[in-house]
């Protein structure tokens, strides 16, 4: 069988598939329909300092092939899931990354300092709005992407930073250059596109929130195009989501550049999908004599 092990800073990976943030908890209930020691590794549900209820119902919308979410980040908040999830966790055998979020900049770096050493990777949620900015996230402008990463970073002497990109932005290639100006070890993409749904007999949002993310199989064009170009445009890794629901879709995301992937919406269409989907890679590997998922990466020839 094929080689599916991965190494990207330094963290080294069972496998390149890894659950994506907000679409898998802490791992808790998944572990109850299957071992969740076998996928590669878990980006946490999105942190915050202190614990939020996140935004009002209705709060998910279905659409063909894609859904929207406002969950406002709801969460426990750090100190519960040091206490509580990360000791489950470590059992587990698996890659913890640590995906964290605030409203201020200082809210990054205290809640980086605070992981530093008890995770293996931070995965900075930078799509959150900046209440000191006039409400714009931190992720729409290099800028204030190069700013949150260099606080976060300064305060991360053990373990690395992934910094993980939003796609409603004019130039992702620009947006992840910023990135590593800032200090990013690695880079994830993409975030959730902005959408919305109309109840058409109401006239109104479905969503209470008016608007919110759209994920799913549908915005995998666009996830894998970014995904090319950031980590063309950059020298440090990149982790590639959006839309993989399959085994090819997460070698499409390789061949693109991508050195690993994360899984997220699929895990609510079928409980099941990150297993299947790291049997599926082995075994499109095996099938073209390919011994080491690696030597796929970044092997996508233009037209």
């Amino acid at each position: 069988m094929a080689n599916l092990q991965v190494e990207i800073c330094g963290v080294k990976f069972k496998n390149p598939v890894i659950a994506a943030s907000g679409t898998y908890g802490f791992g808790r209930e998944f572990n109850e329909i299957y071992d969740i020691s076998q996928i590669g590794g878990i980006s946490t549900k999105g942190m915050t300092s202190e614990p939020r209820l996140g935004n009002p119902v209705p709060r998910i919308a279905e659409g063909a092939s894609v859904i929207l979410n406002a969950v406002g980040l709801q969460n426990p908040g750090v100190e519960h899931f040091i206490a509580h999830d990360l000791p489950f966790l470590r059992e587990k055998g698996l890659v913890v990354i640590a995906n964290v979020a605030g409203k201020v900049l200082e809210d990054y770096g205290n809640i980086c300092a605070r992981l530093d050493g008890l995770v293996d990777m931070v995965e900075l949620n930078i799509s959150c709005p900046n209440v000191k900015a006039g409400g714009m996230a931190f992720g729409i402008k290099p800028q204030s992407i190069e700013e949150v990463t260099r606080v976060s970073k300064r305060s991360l002497k053990k373990t690395p930073l992934i910094v993980k990109l939003s796609p409603n932005v004019e130039s992702i290639s620009v947006n992840a250059v910023a990135a590593a100006n800032g200090g990013a070890d690695c880079l994830s993409l993409i975030n959730t596109l902005t959408g919305m749904a109309v109840d058409i007999e109401k006239r109104r949002p479905i969503i209470a929130n008016n608007t919110g993310g759209v994920s799913g199989a549908g915005i995998k064009p666009v996830a894998l195009k970014m995904v090319y170009d950031a980590s063309h445009a950059v020298k440090i890794p990149v982790i590639g989501m959006g839309g993989i629901t399959c085994g090819t879709d997460a070698i499409e995301f390789l061949m693109a550049g991508a050195r690993a992937v994360q899984v997220g919406t699929a895990n609510f269409t079928d409980v099941n999908a990150m297993p299947r989907i790291i049997k599926e890679m082995g075994a499109w590997l095996d099938d073209h004599g390919i011994n080491d998922v690696n030597e796929i990466v970044d092997t996508l020839v233009l037209n």
